[in-house]
């Protein structure tokens, strides 16, 4: 697929058929993904995948005030961690860029899920705390995005783009 057809394709899937993603699938897009450029080549994040019995723990921790029920039916998740920065990313000041780094990242995650034909949904929703304890982090570190993975429902056709014209948000000098 190239990448104009990818990034048509692309959209928030909230609807998911039963099938489980399975492990080689994950591990190639989280290999595709890690090819993802940071400052300083700090690579500040880590992921925690979960399927199984583990995603249903990880889809209840981003239920809360009624939030993403769709969760409910996902087969798999990548929860994404910020890492510490290396020494020279510090020095650098690239530190403040972690949360950059970390959506260039998961943009890189879900274009990759894209191309293997695997639906995804960023959800910046989520119970941190809980999140946590369901993942086994000890050292607390902060998570601040999930993305669902699975396979797309049938029925979820293709959703026109609405975006803005591209003059409001485009300029030559």
């Amino acid at each position: 697929m190239d990448i104009e057809q990818l990034l048509l394709t692309r959209q928030s899937c909230r609807n998911y058929q039963e099938k489980p993603v399975d492990e080689e699938t994950l591990r190639k897009i989280a290999e595709l993904a890690h090819l993802a450029p940071s400052a300083c080549n700090a690579q500040p994040w880590k992921i925690y995948a979960a399927t199984g019995a583990k995603a249903k723990e990880v889809a209840h921790a981003l239920q809360g005030m009624g939030m993403n029920k769709f969760t409910e039916k996902c087969p798999a998740f990548f929860a994404i961690a910020e890492g510490k920065t290396s020494f020279i990313g510090k020095v650098g000041g690239a530190s403040h860029l972690v949360p950059y780094d970390v959506g260039i990242f998961a943009a890189h995650i879900v274009l990759a899920a894209q191309s293997l034909g695997v639906g995804s949904c960023i959800i910046g929703w989520r119970n941190e705390k809980t999140l946590q304890r369901v993942l086994g982090l000890k050292d607390k570190q902060c998570i601040p995005l999930v993305i669902a993975l699975g396979y797309p429902a049938e029925d979820d056709p293709l959703r026109q783009k609405r975006r803005k014209p591209l003059e409001e948000v485009f300029e030559i000098l």
